[in-house]
């Protein structure tokens, strides 16, 4: 995805001919959402648009880590590394980030993604929390 290729403009060979270098990404966006959705078994990355449409995605699964390997850290880190690779060629230099779910690579992949030199402007947590949670069991009478 991030190779260019040298394209020349016009039919003629001559001096006017001039050779330049297009990058294969064709849509440039400047700033962009980041949803983190962590588990106890995966970690899910998108990146979209300020209007919320999707751009491009990652997984722990996608990135080939395999079993209780996918919850790790480590994992969340790399697939925040590769996503951040593939936004600075869409041209992105700021984001939002919206965290969702208790896994423990939550804060490796927003990490993974300031690597690559892409600001952050706000982190919101968006874990649902129960209000009330289910009702209680009854005293045991004896």
């Amino acid at each position: 995805m991030g190779k260019k290729r040298i394209v020349t403009t016009g039919g003629a060979e001559g001096a006017d001919a001039k050779p330049k270098a297009v990058s294969s990404s064709k849509k440039h966006v400047e700033s962009g959402i980041l949803f983190v959705q962590s588990t106890y078994n995966n970690t899910k990355l998108m990146l979209a648009d300020k209007g919320g449409n999707a751009l491009m995605w990652g997984s722990s699964g996608a990135a080939g880590f395999r079993g209780a390997k996918k919850g790790t850290p480590f994992a969340a880190a790399k697939v925040g590394e590769t996503l951040a690779a593939k936004a600075q060629l869409m041209g992105v230099k700021e984001i939002d980030v919206v965290v969702s779910g208790v896994g423990s690579g939550r804060e490796s992949a927003i990490r993974g993604f300031i690597s690559k030199g892409i600001a952050i402007g706000s982190i919101k947590d968006a874990t649902p929390i129960p209000f009330n949670g289910p009702k209680p069991k009854k005293p045991r009478r004896v």
